[in-house]
């Protein structure tokens, strides 16, 4: 006998493959959800991570800034230490030279001349003062041309001056420092040298140089008998 079944089981069929349905839906949003929260989670790690690395960077950074100036600093107190140096080298070597200038400048001095000023600019050294006649001033001249330390002398004017006598006159000239290269040796070593007093056949005329120890020279001296005050600036 053949058996019919009754029952609604299409529906139940239909029912159970959307109950499936929903639930392979569910569990494929809720993959998804997990999927997006866990690269969400990865991707604030990783920056994170990014950022305590680019703050240790940085960090870094500022601290090679700071011994980046620091270097510099250093840099610019040593090139100022050995700017002063060379300054105190060149001046322990060139100190006699004031000492030998006024000495040349006596031993060169001609009778009845008197100084009244003495200012050196550079090499350039200017002088004023009276003598008792206009032939001194020439023979001062000659003293000066013919000395090793002086070159080239060059008379700016005269004048009379009555107050230092009935022919007096009073002058102002100029005269360039020279040295001999034995010289500036010696006087580097601190020793004596022989080309002070006798002038040789290499004389070193050196204007329009500059000396150091020489950039500003004055003397001021007072009627005669003669007295001297030196002032000089480096």
């Amino acid at each position: 006998m053949a058996r019919i079944n009754l029952l609604p089981w299409r529906e139940w069929e239909r029912q159970r493959r959307r109950q499936e349905f929903i639930g392979q839906l569910l569990a494929g949003a809720f993959v998804a959800f997990l999927a997006v929260l866990l690269a969400g989670f990865s991707y604030d790690f990783r920056i994170s991570s990014q950022q305590a690395r680019n703050k240790v960077l940085e960090e870094g950074i500022a601290t090679l800034d700071k011994q980046i100036e620091e270097i510099r600093d250093l840099k610019d107190r040593r090139e100022q230490l050995l700017a002063r140096m060379r300054v105190i080298q060149e001046l322990q070597g060139n100190r006699p030279i004031i000492v030998r200038v006024f000495d040349e400048l006596a031993r060169t001095l001609a009778t009845g001349v008197y100084y009244d000023s003495l200012k050196m600019d550079g090499n350039m050294l200017s002088i004023s003062g009276a003598a008792e006649a206009n032939n001194r001033v020439s023979a001062l001249m000659r003293s000066l041309d013919a000395s090793a330390w002086f070159a080239d002398p060059n008379l700016k004017g005269i004048k009379e001056n009555p107050s230092y006598g009935p022919q007096a006159s009073s002058f102002q000239l100029t005269v360039c420092v020279s040295i001999m290269p034995a010289s500036v040796n010696d006087i580097a070593k601190g020793t004596e040298s022989s080309s002070m007093t006798s002038p040789g056949p290499a004389k070193l005329v050196i204007c329009g140089a500059t000396l150091r120890t020489l950039t500003t020279l004055e003397v001021v001296a007072a009627p005669p008998p003669l007295s001297v005050t030196a002032k000089v600036i480096v």
